[in-house]
């Protein structure tokens, strides 16, 4: 069990979202978020307060008798919940919940502590609000999504839970729990935020250096099985760059080679006197940039990866709904917290380094792939029959499509506002959009991975160098070769990848 103290980190994420920990409030969260009701319960008296006693949006020029306050709450979860689509993943849905716990916990949003109660309950009980992937502009918040998030606290809508989709009503008689009653600004301070695209984002994180790390291990492998000179990931030659990524990537590369018997050093090969009578080299000189950049390549996404995950925890942290409430100074500040900007143009730069990743990967598996590049394998790795048999031609196809999908995908969120809300939101982040197209570019860069990896097997298992490839990569034979055979005759293929897929996307490297 965690306990929650109003800050979290990507490993608190990790824990609570993927390792399934529970969290239990610290007494102090409680105290500030009290201290915050009271203060704007008491303030708001006599003064004009947005979302207490006004309207919403461009309607805020309505004054809100004090009978209606509660209802005027009630009114705005209920009409906002109207997303469509596809239901958003539990897990994602779940991230999101623990984003908008933690940014209502730092006691700027005057909600009433049931609220952290039973959202922690929530977590805690893994019951997941139904929430639709169409729905928010990332302007006002994720309003529609959160909307859908408000819904159920009250005791509304439906959930996921054991696996099964419910209304509320029926799980909390189940788990004899109670729904909220608004007090003074739930609905709003419930909805007006960024939790949503900030915990698809963060949980998109998680993956991604998932994929980078399985990516820097196909990339080493690939080096040995070409027999490459290792000069290009050496020290000295990154070190030369100044770029921390670049450095780490080869630095990991180099870890993961340093028992290869396969790749070789340019010195024993072409720095001696023997090649002065050569005129041309039967070996390669260089390898193509697939094998020998991939420190260049792979460097600028682990630095945006890294940057990414600082924005985002940033955003958590935060204070991002409207208005303010600030105890200390004794004021209410109105304002803009709720845009998603930050979030938005970090999940576009997130889903554009996938996309480099999905592109590396479908260019290394083509120089495996084509005999005429590499010079060493048979056409499409096939250890069958040639012209018989296949190989890993068919599924090529599926990685070359993919691969274009994610370029396509891979257009910009950030800058497609269209202005709504009668011209109130003039300017918009489409920040949720932008977080669910990366979750989509991400699972499909993990299909061109597991494809990558079958062939990488497969290459392994034609050269008979399963005793000469370093340790680590020797580990990713077998624990790819538990789960595909050796292919010398054609078989169905779909049910490989899918399952090559499912365990790396499951499994740290």
């Amino acid at each position: 069990m965690l306990t929650f103290n109003g800050k979290l980190g990507i490993e608190d994420f990790y824990k609570i979202i993927i390792e399934n920990k529970t969290i239990q409030i610290d007494g102090s969260v409680i105290k500030t978020v009290e201290k915050s009701y009271d203060f704007l319960k008491k303030f708001s008296e006599n003064k004009v307060i947005y979302g207490v006693n006004t309207g919403f949006g461009p309607m805020a020029q309505y004054k809100i008798k004090d009978s209606e306050r509660i209802q005027l709450q009630y009114n705005l979860i209920r009409s906002h919940a109207s997303g469509t689509g596809n239901p958003i993943s539990p897990m994602y849905v779940k991230a999101a919940m623990l984003a908008r716990l933690n940014t209502l916990s730092l006691g700027h949003s005057g909600v009433h502590k049931s609220v952290i109660e039973l959202m922690t309950q929530l977590i805690n009980r893994d019951i997941t609000p139904l929430i639709y992937e169409h729905g928010g502009v990332g302007a006002s918040g994720d309003l529609v999504q959160l909307a859908h998030l408000a819904l159920v606290l009250i005791g509304e809508g439906e959930v996921f839970y054991k696996g099964e989709r419910l209304a509320t009503k029926d799980v909390f008689e189940i788990e004899n729990m109670k729904p909220i009653s608004v007090e003074l600004r739930e609905g709003l301070a419930l909805m007006n935020g960024t939790s949503v695209m900030t915990g698809i984002g963060i949980v998109n994180t998680m993956y991604t250096r998932r994929l980078l790390n399985w990516m820097i291990s196909c990339s080493a492998a690939i080096n040995e099985i070409v027999e490459a000179y290792d000069d290009h990931l050496s020290h000295e030659l990154n070190q030369s760059k100044k770029h921390i990524g670049q450095r780490e990537i080869a630095k990991s590369m180099r870890e993961h080679l340093i028992d290869s018997k396969l790749t070789r050093k340019r010195e024993h090969h072409l720095y001696d006197n023997n090649n002065d009578n050569v005129a041309v080299f039967e070996d390669k000189v260089q390898e193509y940039y697939s094998l020998r950049c991939v420190p260049q390549i792979l460097g600028p996404v682990l630095d945006t990866l890294n940057n990414v995950e600082n924005i985002l925890i940033e955003e958590v942290n935060s204070a991002n709904d409207n208005p303010i409430v600030d105890v200390e100074k004794g004021h209410v500040y109105h304002g803009g917290n709720f845009h998603g900007d930050y979030v938005s143009l970090e999940m576009d730069k997130l889903k554009i380094v996938v996309t480099k990743m999905s592109m590396l990967a479908e260019r290394q598996l083509n120089y495996l792939l084509n005999t005429r590049l590499n010079d060493i394998l048979p056409p499409f790795v096939n250890l069958g029959k040639l012209g018989l048999n296949f190989g890993m031609q068919g599924v090529q196809f599926t990685a070359t499509s993919t691969t274009a999908e994610n370029q396509t995908l891979s257009n910009p969120m950030y800058v497609h506002s269209i202005p709504n809300n009668n011209d109130n939101q003039d300017i918009v982040s489409m920040g949720t959009n932008a977080a669910l197209m990366t979750k989509k570019v991400i699972e499909n860069a993990f299909e061109v991975m597991a494809i990558e990896l079958i062939t990488v097997v497969q290459a392994i298992e034609y050269l008979k160098v399963q005793d000469k490839v370093s340790s680590k990569t020797k580990k990713l034979y077998d624990e790819i070769r538990e789960l595909v055979p050796i292919f010398t005759e054609d078989v169905i293929m779909y049910p490989y990848v899918n399952k090559v897929k499912d365990y790396i996307i499951n499994n740290k490297k």
